[in-house]
């Protein structure tokens, strides 16, 4: 196990372009000890030494980690565990958005399962170490959620979760950010905020790689090009997570829903208590299904 005596320990999801190299770069400047979690190595690799110039910072390293297959997801807790004595701040941050219905590898809607199964798993083994960690100051979970999040107002699709009677993008995509919200409120309510806090970002239309990668096709894929001038920098849209994964005065914020560095109107669906717990319990079934059974954590307060 490596990381020093008071160096902190920040893990970033996806931080090989766009707004995850930008958080990366903002918290490795910090000093902290800064680690990338990545689908494609090489990407990865390159982003390391683009973070390590552009910050100074050399103690910046790679894990390999694939959202859509729970066995990386898996392995990749557990390196993390192996090499690092603490965590301090887990920045969930990998995101995409498909014009067609794919699958992951263990059989879940692509979209549903990369942005909020992979990462609600990735979370719970982290957990301990988190809370382990929390001696100085909480810790501190950032959850990369979208202003999309509003469009799904009629709430989870709690009969269709997968997405099989039915998809679109934009739909499949919302269901996923208002579900990373429901998973950020129910952090809030099991964790003790002087152990560990967790909050959600919108980070804003950002000019980064999301959905240029060949995942958005025709129209749609179009429209995306469209748009790209007109959205903001990746440093831009990085300015909120690493606001929450680094500054003093959000110790005692938990369980809300953060744009522009300060709290932002969540959805009504979001606000749904119920649907905080019932995410939280059918994400554990539908992890336990495939055989990728949670570490359990007790709600501290479920009318929270």
């Amino acid at each position: 196990m490596s990381a020093s005596t008071g160096t902190k320990v920040v893990v970033i999801t996806g931080a090989n372009a766009g707004i995850g190299k930008e958080t990366a770069v903002g918290i490795a400047s910090t000093g902290a000890t800064t680690v990338l979690a990545c689908r494609n190595p090489d990407k990865a690799a390159a982003a390391a030494a683009e973070v390590t110039k552009s910050s100074g910072n050399d103690d910046v390293h790679v894990v390999p980690l694939d959202l859509a297959d729970l066995n990386s997801v898996r392995a990749c807790g557990a390196s993390i565990a192996d090499k690092w004595a603490r965590l301090d701040v887990l920045v969930n941050n990998a995101g995409g958005i498909w014009t067609e219905r794919q699958e992951t590898a263990q059989g879940f809607e692509q979209t549903f399962g990369g942005n909020h199964l992979g990462h609600f798993y990735l979370t719970l083994l982290l957990l301990d170490r988190l809370v382990a960690s929390a001696e100085s100051g909480p810790a501190r979970i950032i959850n990369l959620s979208s202003f999309a999040h509003h469009v799904a107002i009629r709430g989870m699709k709690w009969d269709d979760l997968q997405s099989q009677r039915g998809y679109s993008a934009m739909g499949a995509y919302s269901q996923s950010k208002l579900a990373n919200v429901l998973f950020t409120r129910g952090l809030a309510r099991r964790l003790d905020p002087a152990q560990v806090i967790a909050n959600a970002v919108h980070p804003g239309p950002v000019r980064s790689h999301f959905g240029m990668d060949g995942d958005m096709k025709g129209i749609q894929g179009f429209g995306y090009r469209v748009i790209r001038p007109l959205q903001i920098s990746p440093r831009g849209g990085a300015k909120t997570s690493i606001h929450l994964a680094t500054d003093p005065s959000v110790e005692n914020k938990t369980g809300g829903y953060w744009a522009h560095r300060r709290p932002a109107f969540m959805s009504l669906a979001a606000r749904d208590s119920a649907a905080v717990e019932r995410i939280w319990t059918g994400s554990e079934r539908l992890l336990t299904s495939v055989g990728f059974e949670p570490p359990g954590v007790q709600s501290r307060n479920a009318a929270r």
